[in-house]
């Protein structure tokens, strides 16, 4: 008798931790409720198709209208104009992709709508020509592959660029059979780019889930990818090698289910895409290169291992994948380590040393001249980010259960059928896994010098995470008739802030403003342009300058000067323009060396610049602004003269030091 109230004091006592087990099982756990939701939709609303287009032109005009506003200086009517169209585009349109009962070629019509009117509102930024950093750089190249007719001609600004000249041939080619300039060219071949993109992409996902619904979702939910909107929309190589890699993806998922000479025509499609993405773009070829060999390892793992076909064919796709960019690289002469590795290392040690607190005080200081967002749109970030981790954490084990045989996809009997390697997708089984590099690529967007690798992480990663989100909301958060009204309402809000968390993280201010100093497209304005042409009618070009990053632009773009980074070995620009006086040793730079011009912006001296550098990322972080003294310094130099005076910028011709030693 004693023990029985021993025992049932032992029972209560466990019921709250297997009440919790439970509620954490049921949140994380593998089990699928949403199989039925593409059951039976009804055909497609064209009376709605024609009120969202309607919307986005609408939006549209509300977007041309906020830049219009930025251009003015009423900075708070821009943004309410830009915010305002901004969600009247999205929210919608993702509302209604997002929807239980919607037509599959509405779905994709709407993501094709979304994605070009994205594309079309970042081309209101700059109507007329290109103000990237990295679209002039292609520019350049494509001017000068029409103008000299032959290929991998050096390219100072972007020295890796000339080994991949896929986009500039593809553009220079509408160019000669168009008559279009280089920049209607490009944006015309960015657009159908763009659409070619968002249809690989809901396909890809499709074929994989078998669920068209589930297929759009992902796709939005790629569309919160920080590069997705701008980086991915530029006059980019970048631009060009994602969608290759989104047809291959798509080509390669859909080939699993071929057989015979159908298989072997997928194949060869497969390895051409492989072939053309080498020459386009290094880091997108190793994007492919990573996905197709984790499915090729996976296979192989595979309790079946070797005796299935698919594996073979796996494991040669994944072989031609590693090898045809290796074997570019070694025609080319292309340098990929110099390039890539100290920005890989400087984000590493980054990363690193917020881990450990070893950030020294000068570091906190070097965003210091980075204007804020305002409130709203940091919020809408975060919370993207905040509901991106949610999707994941209650999606990822439904997206194991989804790689398995439908009769095993009972509770974590699924999960025991991946643990003994008996999925039958190998490619939902890595997508899953791909999915946990964003918290990754957020620690490194975080850490100041780590940026760029996480942003560029982040667009191999949302390949999975669009995945992983869309099982969640499917199978978890709008599960088959769902008892609550804020599982119908809440996940289609979710999805919108993620896709709108794509816009808000994309750039630090989008909407076109007044110039400001060293930030890149909010730098390009009238008068250095009319500057940068000035030199072309009057001195020609090749002439050979330095000036400081935006001018440098101007002058390669605008004006078809030769452009330099350094004044000579050892000695760059930066140091120069930046020095008090005129040393020894840049005197004895400038006299030995050929540089023929030197470019002076005196806006530089006005405030520090946005991006937190005037010449080059790697130079030491201004904690002031130039001192206007010293870049007039040459004013007082016997053999330097001044030859143009704006006010602003001045040029001074050097070419009166050659020759004095």
């Amino acid at each position: 008798m004693p023990l029985m109230p021993v025992h049932f004091t032992a029972g209560d006592g466990a019921k709250p931790f297997q009440t919790w087990v439970r509620l954490v099982s049921t949140v994380i756990g593998p089990d699928l409720h949403g199989d039925g939701v593409d059951a039976r939709p009804p055909p497609a609303n064209f009376g709605l198709i024609a009120i969202l287009c309607l919307t986005a032109a609408t939006a549209l005009l509300l977007i041309a209208e906020g830049h219009g506003a930025g251009r003015r200086g009423d900075g708070t009517m821009a943004l309410l104009l830009f915010w305002s169209g901004v969600g009247i585009l999205v929210i919608p349109i993702s509302l209604r992709i997002a929807g239980p009962r919607v037509a599959r070629g509405e779905r994709f019509f709407l993501l094709f709508l979304l994605v070009e009117a994205l594309f079309f509102s970042k081309i209101l930024h700059s109507p007329t020509s290109f103000v990237g950093h990295d679209e002039f750089l292609h520019w350049i190249a494509a001017d000068d592959l029409l103008t000299a007719r032959r290929l991998f001609l050096s390219n100072p600004l972007l020295e890796i660029g000339p080994s991949y000249p896929a986009l500039e041939i593809l553009t220079t080619a509408i160019v000669n059979l168009t008559g279009l300039s280089i920049f209607a060219a490009g944006t015309l071949l960015l657009a159908v780019l763009r659409g070619t993109f968002v249809a690989a992409l809901f396909l890809f996902y499709e074929k994989l889930t078998g669920s068209a619904r589930l297929a759009a979702i992902a796709s939005l939910v790629y569309m919160g990818c920080s590069t997705f909107v701008l980086f991915e929309a530029m006059f980019s190589y970048e631009s060009l090698g994602i969608v290759l890699c989104a047809l291959i993806f798509a080509v390669e998922a859909s080939s699993r289910t071929l057989a015979g000479p159908p298989r072997l025509k997928a194949v060869g499609l497969i390895v051409l895409l492989l072939a053309a993405l080498a020459v386009t773009h290094h880091l997108s070829a190793a994007y492919a290169a990573i996905y197709l060999g984790a499915v090729a390892l996976l296979e192989i793992m595979h309790r079946d291992g070797w005796t299935r076909t698919e594996a073979k064919f796996a494991v040669f796709i994944a072989t031609v994948a590693v090898a045809l960019p290796i074997l570019w690289m070694e025609v080319s002469g292309a340098h990929i380590a110099n390039y890539l590795g100290p920005i890989v290392e400087g984000g590493v040690k980054n990363v690193l040393g917020i881990l450990h607190g070893l950030l020294s005080t000068h570091r906190v200081t070097e965003t210091a001249s980075v204007p804020h967002q305002p409130f709203g749109v940091r919020l809408i970030t975060m919370l993207a980010i905040l509901l991106t981790a949610a999707g994941l954490a209650t999606g990822f084990f439904r997206s194991l259960a989804l790689a398995t045989p439908r009769e095993r996809r009972t509770g974590w009997l699924a999960i025991r059928e991946i643990l003994g390697r008996r999925w039958q997708d190998s490619r939902l089984v890595f997508l899953t896994i791909l999915a946990f590099g964003f918290p990754v690529s957020v620690a490194f967007r975080l850490s100041g010098g780590g940026w760029e690798v996480g942003n560029r992480m982040g667009t191999l990663a949302f390949f999975g995470v669009g995945l992983v989100v869309a099982v969640s909301i499917l199978h978890y958060w709008q599960r088959r008739r769902p008892s609550h009204g804020w599982r119908r309402s809440a996940p289609p809000l979710a999805l919108v802030i993620i896709v709108l968390g794509g816009i808000t993280s994309a750039t630090l201010n989008p909407i076109q403003g007044r110039y400001k100093v060293g930030a890149d497209d909010q730098s390009i304005e009238p008068m250095g342009i009319e500057t940068a042409r000035w030199t072309k009618t009057w001195l020609g070009p090749g002439n050979r300058f330095v000036s400081d990053r935006i001018n440098r632009l101007l002058l390669a773009g605008y004006g078809r000067q030769d452009v330099r980074l350094a004044v000579s070995q050892g000695v760059d620009a930066g140091r120069v323009f930046r020095a008090p006086k005129l040393d020894s040793d840049e005197y004895w730079a400038l006299a030995k060396g050929d540089i023929e011009f030197l470019l002076v912006d005196l806006r530089l001296s006005t405030n520090l610049p946005v991006l937190g550098f005037y010449f080059e990322p790697w130079e030491q972080k201004p904690t002031t602004p130039l001192s206007a003294a010293a870049l007039l310094k040459f004013n007082n130099i016997k053999g330097i003269t001044r030859i143009y005076d704006n006010g602003y910028i001045v040029i001074y011709d050097v070419r009166g030091l050659h020759g004095r030693f």
